[in-house]
């Protein structure tokens, strides 16, 4: 148990502050930089951020999730998924950082928060557990979606690495439905879609 402390401290330590590496391309890293005005820079800037924000929050939930699970194939299917989702970050922080912006200051905060989440989710049960992923990554696909209608049009490296995105979290989901999980109450649903709000709003401007 000792063990799994530690590495999950790391693990944190090194989502949070490290930077994320990929195995596959960046999406759209071969297209030619949009002409953007300095207000599109700074919209697509923000919306990368609160995309960046949600992938330390995928990171951390996962992390919890796994830690609580007793079913070694839903462990591996969520190692597999927080590896995508790691490919995820480096993608969007390489973003930022092209387009003049700063990741959230608040990540620590958003960390330990969907840790917590994930820790509780995985105490009901793996159907449960399963059903926490499948709705969590359906949310962020339909999130991703909204995203893709406001970034500017001509922000083509933006869109690729928001598309791609939006195609892994919907398998994820599917990957979820596959081993068995289970549909969430309403009430459920509605609560999380409502704190993925808060994070999202926030995660805009801080």
């Amino acid at each position: 148990m000792l063990d799994q402390l530690i590495m999950g401290f790391d693990r944190a330590l090194r989502t949070v502050f490290a930077n994320a590496t990929t195995v596959r391309p960046v999406p759209g890293g071969g297209l030619p930089e949009g002409d953007l005005t300095e207000e599109d820079r700074k919209r697509a800037a923000s919306l990368m951020r609160v995309n960046h924000c949600g992938e330390i929050c995928a990171q951390a939930l996962y992390q919890g999730q796994a830690m609580m699970s007793k079913d070694e194939g839903v462990k591996k299917a969520l190692e597999r998924a927080a590896q995508e989702e790691t490919e995820h970050l480096a993608w969007t922080e390489r973003r930022i950082a092209e387009l003049g912006g700063r990741k959230s200051l608040l990540n620590p905060l958003w960390y330990g928060g969907s840790l917590a989440i994930g820790v509780l989710a995985a105490r009901f049960g793996e159907g449960v557990n399963l059903g926490f992923l499948a709705e969590t990554e359906r949310q962020v696909e339909r999130h991703l979606k909204s995203h893709l209608d406001r970034l500017p049009a001509q922000d083509l490296r933006s869109r690729e690495i928001v598309s791609q995105m939006k195609e892994d979290e919907l398998a994820h989901a599917e990957t979820a439905l596959g081993l068995g999980a289970v549909e969430l109450p309403a009430p459920v649903k509605v609560a999380m879609k409502a704190s993925s709000r808060v994070m999202t709003g926030v995660a805009y401007w801080i």
